[in-house]
């Protein structure tokens, strides 16, 4: 079940504990292989804290491309906007966000995020390059 980009912490937080736990279990990875696959990535922990955060206690989003690499899945997976372990791109476009008054106008080339990209760790961005005054380059 994916769920869409409007849904509160909350509920995407017990989405990413439940495919956690399920990922690993998929895996057949006991939390002592999930944590040395962790400390390869980077991310130093314990059995103790895994089984914290499989629970929803301590989870950060900058853990996320860790936990994401050592689970052989996508970010987009585990925060639930796609279904498929290996797929990037989310499974629904994000739905426009009403404005508020105080928001700045968004770019007429950016409508609803078309621009957005939710890269791992390990993703280069391919597609954009930008030269330091912000102006994309060319190849």
């Amino acid at each position: 079940m994916s769920i869409g980009f409007d849904q509160t912490w909350p509920r995407r937080q017990l989405l990413i504990t439940q495919r956690l736990r399920q990922r690993r279990s998929d895996l057949g990875l006991t939390q002592q292989q999930v944590v040395t696959r962790l400390a390869r990535h980077g991310l130093r922990t314990t059995n103790r804290s895994l089984s914290s955060l499989e629970h929803g206690a301590g989870l950060e989003v900058a853990k996320l491309p860790a936990l994401a690499q050592a689970l052989d899945c996508t970010v987009t997976y585990l925060v639930g906007l796609t279904d498929d372990p290996h797929r990037w791109e989310p499974d629904q476009p994000p739905a426009p966000q009403p404005r508020r008054a105080a928001d700045p106008p968004a770019p007429a080339d950016d409508a609803a995020g078309a621009h957005s990209l939710i890269l791992g760790a390990d993703v280069p961005d391919r597609g954009s390059h930008l030269r330091l005054d912000g102006q994309p380059s060319t190849p």
